[in-house]
């Protein structure tokens, strides 16, 4: 076990945190849970990257897994609860759903599609990220941020179509190459 892999099972471990906090109405120390995170996730690549031995398949597989996770439950978290829009939790997981979906479908059909993260799936899990701060920032430190919560909102739905629809051609080649 690496540093960087017991970073990321600490990672892991927050999300059940950062839901029980969320459920409390404690949005603060789910903000402060949540910066946390991030920053775990950056020191963990910089380990792997930059100590020898630090670096593991186990890592590479873990390490999406972990911060998909936290932004998910977020989503899916503050939208039951009514401080987020239902409909853009819906879109953030169902294109998530879509992706594991095409990946299951290539590998039962003897065709593992390559897992390569694209630009636009970087930027739209930024985004992702970003959003997620702020609406945790604007609940639990009343940072007064809602009209620039609404705007991040919208552009998050663009680029999670925009990243969705990438996916599925990627796929369709792929799948018919």
């Amino acid at each position: 076990m690496t540093i960087p892999n017991l970073i990321t099972l600490a990672r892991l471990i927050a999300v059940p945190v950062v839901i029980l906090l969320l459920l409390d109405d404690e949005f603060g120390w789910a903000f402060a849970v949540f910066v946390a995170a991030g920053v775990s996730d950056g020191v963990d690549g910089a380990i792997a990257r930059h100590v020898p031995g630090q670096a593991s398949e186990l890592g590479r597989l873990l390490d999406p897994v972990a911060d998909k996770a936290l932004l998910v439950s977020i989503f899916v978290v503050l939208a039951a609860t009514g401080h987020a829009p239902l409909w853009l939790t819906v879109l953030v997981v169902s294109r998530d759903v879509l992706i594991v979906g095409g990946v299951i479908v290539s590998w039962l059909a003897s065709k593992p599609v390559p897992i390569v993260p694209l630009l636009i799936s970087k930027a739209n899990t930024a985004a992702q990220i970003v959003y997620a701060a702020l609406l945790l920032g604007n609940l639990g430190l009343t940072w007064q941020l809602g009209p620039l919560v609404d705007i991040m909102g919208w552009g998050v739905a663009a680029l999670t179509l925009v990243s969705a629809a990438a996916y599925v051609k990627g796929w369709l080649a792929f799948m018919q190459g």
